[in-house]
């Protein structure tokens, strides 16, 4: 969350456009200096059939914050203009969301009250898929973020730690940002564009990062990518590990100080953050007619979509084939004649009985050491074979022998 004058790739994303600015914490908009696309462009959605594991998550799902995964800052940060003094009574966990409030209340010599987190100290990555869903506050004023900063910013500042905006919103705009920003050997420089969507309304916002590039999601449409190759204008503080930022600002240069008072307290809504860390196989085989092994020795079966599916099939035929289908964002889809199968979000065994594709239908396909993969739902759980003792689960929160499967055995 830095302030932002817009920098673009030219030269086929090659060469960057550079300009300095050394300013504390924040961007500001403007139409005119920033590439916007829409959702609902499809010529943006980039099919990846990456094989993603989980490394570290939060689901939110208790009645407090994890204490073992965040940090809660306290007071004003002092930049931007800011008017909201940060507190842990903020910020609490209900109803499987992390729940970040923004109050008229004065503390600390500010007029408002918030939240911020982070997991500084207690959690970073080098590289990943980092993505949450969240559900934004549309009210003028607010300025809410899912960011990165890179974990060397005690000993060499900003910007020349790096800082990676996963999404910016402010005010009731159906605009959300992506920005990188760094010390490109002239002071601040920044890369970035935005896309439309219905912030008021829970979409997953994602960057995947590797020593290439970074790219910036909504929902799996790519909407922008940044160059980091080879330490090009100085981008080497991308190859280095980063810490998670969570937090909800009141004010400050970008959305301005015209606060609607009207509409607070206001809420910033987390359903979850993941990270996942890119796999050693090809990932999984998009397009392809695949069978299912468990670690029982039996074949996973859709039970043409009449019951609950089971892995108690000694043979494969017609109901022991799955198509395997691009989801984005590292996850798929498995069809079996004509039916896709959904981890009914955990709440019941799982079916292969819907006829389109929908959160509960869509699975984070991993791959463990031993060539084996496993399927984890969009609930954040995994897939579980019951070694064939009963209707499969996807419920578990770990993967082990029943929560693996043998491709094609």
């Amino acid at each position: 969350m830095k302030r932002k004058f817009l920098n673009f790739f030219t030269s086929a994303g090659i060469i960057l456009v550079l300009a300095a600015m050394i300013i504390s914490c924040k961007k500001d908009i403007s139409s005119s200096s920033k590439g916007n696309s829409s959702i609902n462009q499809a010529q943006t959605t980039e099919p990846r059939a990456v094989t993603w594991q989980l490394v570290w998550s939060d689901e939110f799902n208790g009645t407090g914050v994890d204490g073992s995964k965040w940090n809660i800052d306290v007071g004003n940060p002092n930049v931007n203009n800011e008017k909201e003094y940060y507190q842990a009574a903020n910020v609490t966990e209900s109803n499987g969301n992390l729940v970040i409030t923004a109050r008229q209340q004065s503390v600390g010599g500010q007029p408002y009250t918030s939240a911020k987190l982070n997991t500084s100290g207690k959690f970073s990555m080098q590289y990943g898929r980092i993505e949450a869903r969240i559900q934004l506050p549309m009210v003028t004023g607010t300025w809410p973020a899912f960011w990165m900063l890179g974990t060397n910013i005690g000993s060499v500042g900003w910007p020349n730690c790096g800082e990676i905006d996963i999404m910016e919103h402010v005010n009731t705009s159906n605009t959300i940002l992506g920005t990188m920003h760094w010390n490109s050997g002239n002071g601040h420089t920044q890369y970035g564009s935005s896309i439309n969507t219905t912030p008021g309304s829970f979409h997953i916002y994602a960057v995947e990062w590797d020593n290439q590039s970074i790219k910036w999601y909504v929902d799996n449409t790519l909407y922008v990518t940044g160059n980091i190759a080879n330490n090009i204008n100085n981008t080497g503080a991308f190859q280095l590990p980063f810490y998670v930022i969570l937090n909800l600002a009141i004010g400050g240069d970008l959305p301005g100080n015209t606060i609607d008072n009207n509409s607070l307290p206001t809420n910033m809504l987390v359903d979850y953050v993941r990270v996942y860390k890119a796999g050693t196989s090809s990932g999984p085989p998009i397009g392809q007619n695949i069978t299912l092994k468990g670690f029982n020795n039996q074949y996973v079966s859709g039970e043409n979509g009449t019951q609950a599916m089971w892995c108690n099939r000694p043979t494969a035929q017609a109901w022991e084939q799955f198509l395997v289908v691009d989801e984005g964002g590292g996850k798929v889809a498995l069809q079996s004649m004509g039916k896709y199968v959904s981890s009914e979000n955990g709440a019941q065994a799982i079916t292969c009985n819907r006829t389109s594709v929908g959160a509960w239908e869509t699975f984070t396909w991993g791959t463990n050491a031993d060539g084996t993969i496993t399927l984890q739902g969009s609930n954040g759980q995994f897939v579980s074979s019951e070694n064939g003792t009963q209707a499969m689960t996807c419920t578990r929160a770990t993967a082990s022998g029943w929560e693996s499967f043998g491709v094609n055995k």
